[in-house]
């Protein structure tokens, strides 16, 4: 892995990728899936109104039709800095902050990376004999041979480990009440174990939360995937004898419907950006950055600059993207570790010892938890 870029492991924008343009079943699966947690208007999904919207932001924010001009160089923020954006909050008085997060939130975990010698799960896939290590998330492939997939979800199975710092962050931002929704490419499901709730939570690329039969789509739950895949069988659903797939995104599959309807909804509605821990480079999940009003500031907290427009089609007035160099100061860049960005941040709102003390709480219960299930495991 190359020093100081970004992580790759699996639940990372590796899983997923850009939908067709007419939604498949699969996508019609996804969006029963996520039943009333919603929180997003089903008729948001209209393509007619997408394109009228999305045809709407480029002539606004891109040839500058229908808005100001020199509007759009007036500065966003004082400076480009964490306080600079944490005074905007306090200011405005923000209450509709978006996350967007990938690898980068997860892997102080112990969650294994893609590429890394020796360690990475791309090496360790040489012995499943695959046609090349992208077939282990491969629909068609996976028809033909379930095993090797699910003989590494138990290696990598939700519960084996803890939310981050980066995740408690995004729990204290809903329990502030500022937390409009939260945006992730990661399939682990430690959002929901940190404790934001479902309804606040796009999973882009699906999550292994819920799973459902390719034959007959009868739905499934975490613990009953968790008890067949740590007997090391292939979950066979009981109504028809089809294979079970958790509702992660595989290639070639689409994206949930409940993304695109959540979308069409939150960005217009977003009064700050947080993206965390993401290259910014799988679509659509990367254009959302565009997707905010131009006077949204946006702040990345990541291991180097992402998300970075072309600068000649920038300078034309064609490209998105983030642009760390306006003198506009809308894109602030913090540069390390997103545990370590988050830190800070918390430190710039005064909660620094808030933020410590929930992790070294909700950590000692989810071990005093597992200490529970391993007494009654052994008394069996």
């Amino acid at each position: 892995m190359e020093a100081g870029s970004e992580p790759k492991n699996l639940v990372s924008e590796e899983v997923g990728t850009a939908p067709d343009n007419a939604e498949s079943k699969e996508s019609e699966k996804s969006a029963s899936k996520s039943g009333s947690e919603d929180g997003c208007d089903d008729e948001a999904g209209s393509s007619h109104k997408n394109l009228v919207d999305s045809l709407g932001h480029f002539l606004k924010d891109k040839l500058h039709i229908g808005g100001d001009k020199a509007e759009k160089k007036k500065k966003v923020l004082p400076e480009k800095s964490l306080e600079a954006v944490v005074k905007y909050i306090e200011e405005k008085k923000v209450t509709k902050i978006i996350t967007m997060a990938g690898a980068g939130i997860s892997t102080s975990a112990g969650i294994p990376d893609f590429r890394s010698p020796k360690t990475g799960l791309y090496n360790n896939l040489a012995k499943y004999d695959l046609p090349h290590p992208h077939a282990i998330f491969e629909l068609d492939f996976f028809h033909k041979n379930p095993k090797p997939f699910f003989v590494l979800a138990k290696e990598l199975f939700p519960g084996s480990f803890k939310p981050t710092v980066s995740h408690y962050f995004i729990r204290m931002l809903y329990d502030k009440g500022i937390l409009l929704r939260h945006y992730t490419q990661n399939i682990d499901t430690l959002e929901r174990v940190s404790g934001v709730p479902g309804e606040k939570i796009v999973e882009a690329h699906g999550t292994f939360f819920t799973s459902h039969c390719l034959e007959c789509e009868l739905g499934y739950d975490l613990d009953w995937m968790k008890e067949k895949i740590f007997a090391d069988e292939i979950p066979k659903c009981i109504s028809c004898g089809g294979v079970v797939k958790p509702d992660i995104v595989f290639f070639g599959e689409n994206l949930p419907s409940r993304f695109f309807r959540c979308v069409e909804k939150d960005f217009d509605e977003c009064e700050l950006l947080i993206i965390m821990g993401t290259s910014l480079v799988v679509q659509p999940f990367a254009s959302l950055v565009d997707r905010v009003g131009s006077k949204i500031p946006r702040l990345l907290l990541n291991r180097e600059k992402a998300g970075t427009a072309n600068p000649v089609m920038r300078a034309l007035g064609l490209s998105g993207g983030m642009d760390f160099s306006s003198d506009s100061n809308r894109d602030v860049a913090w540069l390390g570790d997103c545990d370590d960005g988050c830190e800070a941040l918390a430190s710039a709102f005064g909660w620094a010892d808030e933020l410590k003390g929930l992790v070294a709480k909700e950590h000692e219960l989810i071990e005093k938890e597992e200490s529970k299930k391993g007494a009654v495991k052994g008394k069996i």
